[in-house]
């Protein structure tokens, strides 16, 4: 299921600040638009804002906390950019292609899209049924996937899709996490798969693969957080704006260059 939360129709807020945006050289996305899945929270809160920040009109997708989508949805339009949010679950088909349909119909078009919406199945692999495999492989692949192929119909040159994969696809040091490094490691080979699809139209396609980034999941004072930070060169968990800043280079005019690449934005987890 599909559709906008109860926010109101997409707007922009007017005057002053619009001007200023406008006349602002580091807003190198004004005037055009993206869309990010699971934008309500964490990193893909972070992601939205980072966008809107650098000029973008936002919409993001979430599957059942409208409240949390609201605030991020508001703060967006602080920023005098437009913003919508749309419930759907990554993990249905029919609702991937229907959201980005959506985004693209309230902008006009479509420019980015950064697939961040995942499940996080952690259990000892005698846990893991096929229900639990099929749901992970559904959002965290198939999603991405599809949300890709609806966005490339509405890009033109200049389109940017980047997707957030996970530290674990390089390096998996606890056990339980077999079937969510799989999900993972997927978006790697369709990154590479998918920039030599769309290269020849201008579309860029890459992955950012976060380390531990301090997140309602996976909170930088958790019962583990000691040791997950020794296993980082750093030291230290990432701030979900860490993350947003590779996602909004590699959509923005720096990264027009840039595609079939994995950045890993980790803290030195896999070195």
């Amino acid at each position: 299921m599909t559709g906008p939360i109860a926010a109101g129709p997409v707007r922009r807020a007017s005057g002053t600040l619009d001007a200023m945006n406008d006349m602002d050289e580091t807003k190198d996305m004004h005037g055009r638009a993206a869309l990010v899945t699971g934008g309500g929270r964490g990193i893909g809160a972070a992601v939205v804002l980072k966008l809107a920040e650098r000029g973008a009109d936002v919409a993001l997708t979430y599957e059942s906390d409208a409240d949390s989508a609201a605030e991020i949805a508001g703060k967006v339009e602080e920023m005098g950019r437009r913003a919508l949010a749309i419930r759907a679950d990554s993990g249905d088909a029919a609702a991937v292609s229907a959201a980005v349909a959506e985004a693209a119909a309230a902008f006009g078009r479509l420019d980015i899209l950064v697939n961040n919406a995942a499940v996080f199945p952690v259990a000892p692999i005698e846990d893991l049924g096929p229900e639990e495999v099929d749901r992970a492989l559904a959002v965290n692949v198939r999603g991405p996937f599809l949300a890709a192929r609806a966005a490339a119909g509405h890009m033109t040159e200049g389109g940017r899709v980047v997707s957030i994969g996970s530290n674990v696809a390089g390096r998996t040091p606890f056990p339980g996490f077999a079937l969510y490094a799989l999900s993972k490691t997927a978006l790697i080979g369709m990154t590479r798969g998918l920039a030599r699809d769309l290269g020849p139209r201008g579309i860029t396609v890459n992955l950012v693969n976060p380390g531990p980034t301090d997140t309602a999941l996976n909170p930088a004072d958790g019962p583990m957080a000691d040791t997950i930070r020794g296993l980082t060169a750093l030291g230290r968990y990432a701030a979900p704006a860490e993350i947003a800043e590779a996602v909004a280079y590699l959509a923005g005019d720096g990264g027009r260059y840039v595609t079939g690449a994995t950045i890993d934005v980790d803290g030195g987890w896999t070195v």
